[in-house]
């Protein structure tokens, strides 16, 4: 097995365990959030974190913008004896799946032009065999020519 697709699977085997949490974000920040939740006021906020009650309430407002930086939120998160957790999810569900769209497409192009070239050439074929072609050479580059996927 290549390394890069051992990487893969061990990749889209964390992706899966990460997936299963929706992004269920609160409208006014995590940082907000567990302070009210745990009855902290932005002084006492402030002094755990070292900062005034005015950077807490800018830390707050950053993080509802999405203007923070994971370093600040982790420093705040140890502050609180929390943890950060940070991840990417793909929108197909796996960076496997992906890869096959990925694949897919690019061979439908390659296969496409291909074709048409026959066709001027009077030597069309079915479109069972054009769907059969596309289907090897998406299984050709993921497996001789990954990189070509994102060019």
């Amino acid at each position: 097995m290549k390394t890069q697709e051992l990487i893969l699977i061990q990749t889209d085997k964390r992706i899966e365990k990460i997936a299963k949490i929706k992004d269920d974000s609160p409208p006014n920040g995590w940082i907000y959030t567990i302070r009210m939740a745990l009855g902290m006021s932005m002084r006492q906020l402030g002094k755990l974190v070292e900062i005034t009650p005015q950077g807490v309430k800018d830390i707050e407002t950053r993080e509802k913008n999405g203007n923070i930086t994971l370093s600040s939120l982790e420093q705040i998160g140890k502050k609180l004896n929390m943890k950060l957790v940070y991840g990417f999810v793909p929108l197909d569900g796996s960076l496997q799946k992906m890869i096959d769209k990925r694949a897919f497409e690019i061979a439908t192009k390659i296969v496409a032009r291909t074709a048409n070239t026959m066709k001027l050439e009077d030597q069309a074929v079915s479109q069972k065999m054009l769907n059969k072609s596309i289907k090897a050479k998406a299984q050709e580059i993921k497996q001789k020519n990954i990189k070509l996927l994102w060019e």
